[in-house]
């Protein structure tokens, strides 16, 4: 039984920061950014777009067109983040309610940094491979924040991915067979207290280039990359300098016809990505909604590999086969539009928004709507509960 990706979509606010007025204002060459990070703009979200209101904007596009009886057949719902909004509650439950999905069904958040996105898409496949007819849904959401004028400032971005899984996909059918990798590291850590990430960068780049190696071999050694017939590699991209590094990792151990492909399909994989800056969970999976929308040499039964990492850390290299009009189940003009229609913030906007914080006294605060166009939203806090419209 073919299982794997029916459905996928994003979401992201409708503000950014071009990264060359960043660079500006941090007295930094533009060409560091643009070139050396392989980063154009990051998207800014306001407090109103936390990651419940993300998540539920990109899944309400999956579930749009479905019926009563077939949202009925999701039986479990799965948030990936490592931006949660509560320490207990999940908040795969505020989504839950949003999107006014039936009471009978699974609903978790998971965390392990940027993998759990993967983690999350791994455990809705079993599940629907153990449960004849159900669907999973499966979301992906994230604010990354570095810290106004910090190292990683410039690698920030917001936004979320969400993903129907389901038997006989319309999109991408997976492998159930995959090189999974992990090892305790301290390259990157977001303590409970802390509002803003903490990172070693050039170790994080080390580990990140050492396990994509270790699982390359590993699935090399199982037959499982045989890059002849790989149409397109994907990496989890924090920014698109460090996917490209792991696709240059492999140019002196393939032909070149086929690192000439790749190298390709991954410029087409992160115009999205440079768009809207790091999405953690999400970055991978981005990627993949960013290659099918725009390289339209793609084929029904083109298989593509796909590169997870967390930092933490947790690899996973895994493979999954294009299906037949797998076209018609994208949204290239509306996520497109999206983009285009952001507001380009100054560094004083920006900086404003950043700093922007919620209540934490349990007093009530009634939160300006950044994006009132976007179906669902943070509305106000009261009495440390959450309110979402």
């Amino acid at each position: 039984m073919k299982v794997g990706i029916d459905r996928i979509a994003f979401s992201t606010p409708n503000r950014y920061l071009d990264l060359v007025d960043l660079a500006h204002a941090r007295g930094v060459d533009p060409n560091k950014y643009l070139i050396g990070i392989g980063q154009s703009k990051m998207a800014v979200p306001t407090l109103s777009q936390d990651i419940v209101a993300m998540g539920a904007n990109a899944a309400q596009e999956v579930l749009k067109g479905l019926s009563d009886d077939e949202k009925s057949l999701i039986g479990l719902l799965i948030v990936a983040t490592e931006s949660g909004v509560d320490q207990s509650k999940a908040s795969a439950l505020f989504v839950h309610e949003l999107l006014n999905l039936t009471a009978s069904m699974r609903t978790i958040e998971i965390k392990e940094a940027c993998y759990a996105g993967t983690a999350g898409l791994q455990l809705a496949a079993d599940f629907v491979r153990a449960h004849a007819g159900a669907k999973a849904l499966v979301i992906a959401a994230d604010i990354a924040r570095y810290g106004l004028g910090s190292g990683g400032e410039v690698t920030q971005g917001a936004g979320a991915v969400a993903m129907m899984v389901s038997a006989n996909p319309h999109i991408l059918s997976l492998e159930e067979h995959s090189v999974v990798l992990s090892r305790s590291t301290d390259d990157f850590w977001r303590p409970n207290y802390s509002t803003e990430a903490c990172a070693k960068g050039k170790y994080s780049e080390q580990v990140y280039l050492e396990m994509f190696a270790q699982v390359w071999r590993e699935a090399k050694s199982l037959g499982l990359t045989s890059v002849g017939d790989l149409q397109a590699l994907l990496f989890h991209i924090p920014f698109s300098k460090m996917g490209r590094k792991g696709l240059r990792s492999l140019e002196s151990m393939i032909p070149p016809a086929d690192y000439e492909r790749l190298t390709a399909r991954f410029e087409k994989a992160i115009v999205y990505g440079r768009e809207v800056g790091n999405l953690y969970t999400a970055s991978l999976y981005l990627s993949l909604i960013s290659l099918l929308e725009q390289d339209d040499s793609l084929r029904a039964n083109d298989r593509i590999g796909l590169f997870s990492y967390g930092s933490g850390s947790v690899a996973e290299l895994f493979f999954g086969t294009l299906q037949s009009g797998y076209n018609d189940r994208l949204n290239r003009a509306g996520h497109e539009a999206m983009l285009a229609a952001r507001q380009r913030l100054s560094m004083s906007e920006y900086e404003s928004i950043f700093s922007d914080s919620l209540v934490v006294d349990g007093s009530r605060q009634d939160i300006e709507d950044g994006d009132p166009a976007a179906p669902h939203a943070l509305s106000r806090i009261e009495g440390h509960e959450r309110f979402y419209r």
